[in-house]
């Protein structure tokens, strides 16, 4: 009988925007399957709390580092020699609004944060990734990457800019290197609860209101937990998931309309 292997002992991982969130969990979830946790974010407190529960479950030699990715040579300073060979690409999206009205700077600054900032850390992991003969890239991005959201017209833009940036790499990087993408849907987070306040302004309707036309999206009826996302990455992060590149997998209880 095949066992599906989820093991990731003996494997780092670098995680960013670890402080909250889908990239709390995520790093919580990659420690409870073994692997040694890099958590990246601007937060030095928030770091420090999550260390030192990382520390208390048993992965003893994690770590953090405070480091903001629209800095790209502070980045690069902060992640110069890193050993990881799981590079976990996730980080808060543009302020929303419309397309029209976005100032080019807006979107320079965004592609800054997240392109560039993604690239600025592929540079550094790839040669770990090469050494070791293993190598996963997963991007946290948005259902955006297919169904454009309203009034998210940046994040849209950029989301799907790096789309394509990691279908490109999945044709350029060495086998056992692999890269994907995670789709996630209405998630519990600060981010969405700031998206919903935000909505609740601009149509001056309740915050009620906005959550209860989102789950009348979504089969599933509730908000996906961070802990969803974060097994999903968990397996294209194993060895479990060797045979999957290029993808982008929606985790979003069922709203997408696309095949």
């Amino acid at each position: 009988m095949a066992v599906v292997n989820l093991d990731l002992s003996g494997k780092t991982a670098l995680v960013c925007g670890a402080s909250a969130g889908i990239g709390r969990a995520t790093a919580l979830t990659l420690a409870a399957h073994g692997a040694t946790v890099i958590a990246l974010a601007r937060r030095r407190d928030r770091l420090d709390s999550l260390v030192a529960e990382l520390h208390a479950a048993g992965s003893a030699q994690s770590r953090c580092i405070v480091a903001d990715l629209d800095d790209t040579d502070g980045l690069a300073q902060a992640v110069a020699g890193c050993d990881a060979q799981i590079l976990i690409n996730n980080t808060g999206g543009p302020p929303a609004g419309s397309l029209v009205e976005a100032d080019p700077a807006d979107l320079a600054h965004a592609f800054r944060r997240h392109v560039i900032g993604a690239q600025t850390l592929l540079r550094a992991l790839h040669p770990a990734m090469e050494s070791a003969g293993y190598g996963r890239i997963i991007n946290v991005l948005s259902t955006s990457v297919r169904e454009p959201i309203p009034n998210l017209g940046v994040s849209n833009t950029i989301r799907g800019a790096m789309a394509s940036w990691a279908k490109s790499l999945s044709k350029e990087l060495s086998p056992g290197i692999t890269i994907n993408n995670v789709l996630p849907g209405f998630t519990d987070t600060e981010r969405l609860a700031q998206l919903q306040t935000a909505i609740a302004e601009r149509q001056g309707c309740s915050e009620q209101r906005v959550m209860s036309d989102w789950m009348d999206s979504v089969p599933e009826g509730r908000l996906g937990r961070p802990e969803d996302l974060a097994a999903a990455i968990a397996f294209l992060a194993s060895p479990a998931g060797a045979y999957i590149r290029g993808q982008s997998l929606a985790v979003d209880g069922g709203r997408m309309n696309t095949i």
